[in-house]
């Protein structure tokens, strides 16, 4: 390789890393997100998990069974819409690599601006339990969620998903030097395990001031990732744009050089014969 194009390959190299902590911070934070969706949700939709289906469906069976008054509709519109979600972010997101595409920004944007656009409508019109209403908003919480965790899954940063953090705290206990692992990712499985907990617990809290608070603030944090993540990606093509050409440019120069080289030892070549021949004649 050519020391010039080597010597680009350092920076190139600390940008991937450093953004694929971003990915990271991202996702933790889409995370807790998931814990405001999922409390206003359960406290204010009547019990319904909008992100984490597991509860959902273990609610629907209890509801099924007709225990505890539990509702089944709520649940089951929030199944439906939530597969629906992820199907349409994986016929989106299909093909492309791995990582952040604009695919990605679109997704992330989409969930974002649905969250917020609820939010503010329900100032205008609050949502009461077992109604059409409700039901709309359970609905495309549960369509934006599984669009998120789609988005999420082509991401593919390992141990946050999003949506759960039930297979994070297996890795967490299974993988961990207790039980003789190697504590790999130990960090992020602690962040993402305590951010959808304080997550959940601020959107108690912003469920206190109005329904659509924590919808709002989960919206907007959701928007700012789809923004950060698409200025990452911006420059992270800036940056391999300037990898390419300095790699060509230094490709250039090592092919030129031994030409230039070749070149000018022709006229000392010549001279030396030519002085070769005058000797001879003299």
């Amino acid at each position: 390789m050519p020391r010039g194009a080597e010597h680009l390959r350092t920076p190139v190299k600390k940008f991937r890393r450093n953004q694929a902590r971003m990915h990271l911070v991202m996702m933790l934070t889409l995370t807790f997100t998931t814990g405001i969706i999922d409390a206003v949700g359960y406290l204010g939709l009547d019990r319904v998990f909008t992100a984490n289906m597991t509860g959902n469906v273990v609610i629907l069976g209890m509801a099924i069974a007709q225990a505890d008054g539990l509702p089944i509709v709520g649940p089951i519109v929030a199944l439906a819409a939530f597969l629906l979600g992820a199907a349409i972010g994986g016929r989106v997101l299909r093909g492309g690599r791995a990582g952040w595409s604009g695919r990605s920004t679109i997704s992330f944007g989409v969930t974002g601006g649905v969250l917020l656009g609820l939010g503010i409508s329900t100032f205008f019109v609050v949502p009461e339990e077992n109604t059409p209403w409700a039901f709309t908003i359970t609905g495309l919480l549960g369509a934006a969620m599984g669009l998120q965790a789609a988005a999420a899954r082509k991401i593919a940063v390992a141990d946050v998903t999003t949506v759960v953090v039930t297979s994070t705290i297996v890795g967490l206990a299974s993988e961990s030097k207790l039980a003789g692992g190697t504590g790999k990712n130990f960090p992020r499985r602690v962040l993402a395990v305590v951010l959808i907990l304080a997550g959940a617990g601020v959107g108690a809290l912003l469920l206190q001031v109005h329904i659509g608070v924590g919808m709002g603030v989960a919206g907007g944090l959701t928007l700012l990732v789809a923004l950060t993540g698409h200025l990452l990606r911006e420059r992270r093509r800036e940056v391999v744009a300037r990898e390419a050409e300095a790699a060509a440019a230094a490709a250039a120069t090592a092919t030129a050089t031994p030409a230039a080289a070749v070149a000018s030892g022709a006229p000392e070549a010549r001279s030396a014969t030519d002085g070769a021949n005058g000797d001879a004649r003299g």
